[in-house]
């Protein structure tokens, strides 16, 4: 009798022999444990110690603009504005870049070049935060202001382009207003971010099925109808997954924000106008010189930011998960 003809019911799964299958399983379901242990000891940790600035401040330590917990008055309302509007401008600028690096490297660039590129991408991923942030600092701001005095001047119009107290237009007005922004802060994380981002797309494109690349070939397509038919349709996981990742890591970014921004306490929605600020370059400002009601406070803001930067997370890890080998194309 053919294994064909035996009923479903009948056959049995075969498994290796020996122990070795089962201690390494073993071992990767402590693993998984321990850093799910971890990530709820942190989140207790940080709840407890917030506790009682939650308890003062109730709902309007979410609305609140102003930081002064030793009065009674403070919230996170502007600090997480920020957050969200450097991650914001973060994402804008980098995934673009990181997807077209991702589809040279993985599509156009010779076999040679492919691998110097990927380890050079790989080499900016692994440059510390606050060399980007010193340079952001005493490098880019300088060449940067240029351009947005002419997003200012052309894209004023739009709210979150436009910068009050000063005339874009009037060659005499100072360029200090453009300056420790938004959109500066933005642009050094968007740097920070985009290797990650580009290493999650480019192995993503990388595994596209070779059969369906050919298949497009001969039925006419040119490189880029196969890479539009084929390769984005396959890598719209990783693409996702990837954005959401360097977004998780853009919402939680410290040192390089702390050395580019100008802390201010109020909602500032002009990404190119003096003043910014977030909720761990809060952290990073305060925490020194915080007594313990302020510390609870700030306590309470690392939870917002601890439970934001979680959901991002795992939204990225479920997407990562669903995306499959072979997924559809438009080929």
């Amino acid at each position: 009798m053919t294994d064909a003809l035996v009923a479903p019911e009948q056959r049995r799964r075969l498994r290796p022999s020996g122990g070795q299958d089962r201690v390494f399983r073993v071992v990767l379901r402590l693993a998984g444990t321990a850093v799910l242990v971890l990530m709820a000891m942190v989140g207790t940790f940080l709840f407890t110690k917030a506790i009682s600035a939650l308890r003062a401040a109730g709902w309007s330590f979410l609305t609140t603009e102003e930081w002064e917990p030793d009065s009674g008055r403070f919230g996170i309302a502007a600090v997480l504005t920020g957050t969200i509007l450097i991650a914001t401008v973060a994402i804008s600028i980098a995934v673009p870049l990181a997807t077209g690096m991702a589809l040279y490297v993985s599509e156009y660039a010779p076999a040679r070049v492919r691998r110097i590129l990927i380890n050079m991408i790989d080499l900016m991923a692994a440059v510390p935060s606050v060399v980007y942030g010193l340079w952001g600092f005493a490098f880019l701001q300088a060449h940067v202001i240029g351009l947005a005095r002419w997003l200012s001047t052309y894209l004023g119009w739009f709210p979150l382009f436009k910068v009050t107290g000063s005339d874009p237009r009037d060659p005499l007005a100072t360029e200090t207003v453009y300056t420790s922004s938004t959109f500066i802060a933005g642009l050094v994380v968007a740097l920070m971010v985009a290797p990650v981002i580009c290493s999650i797309m480019r192995e993503a494109f990388s595994q596209a099925p070779i059969g369906e690349r050919e298949g497009a070939y001969a039925l006419g397509a040119t490189r880029w109808g196969m890479i539009r038919s084929v390769v984005l349709p396959f890598g719209k996981g990783g693409m996702i997954g990837g954005t959401m990742l360097g977004l998780g890591r853009a919402l939680g970014e410290t040192i390089a924000v702390y050395l580019i921004i100008s802390p201010v306490f109020v909602i500032q929605p002009h990404v190119l106008q003096n003043g910014a600020n977030s909720v761990s370059a809060l952290i990073a400002l305060r925490y020194g010189e915080s007594g313990p009601m302020a510390l609870s406070a700030l306590m309470a803001a690392g939870v917002a930011l601890f439970l934001l930067t979680l959901v991002v997370n795992f939204a990225a890890g479920s997407i990562v998960a669903r995306s499959r080998s072979g997924a559809e194309s438009e080929a």
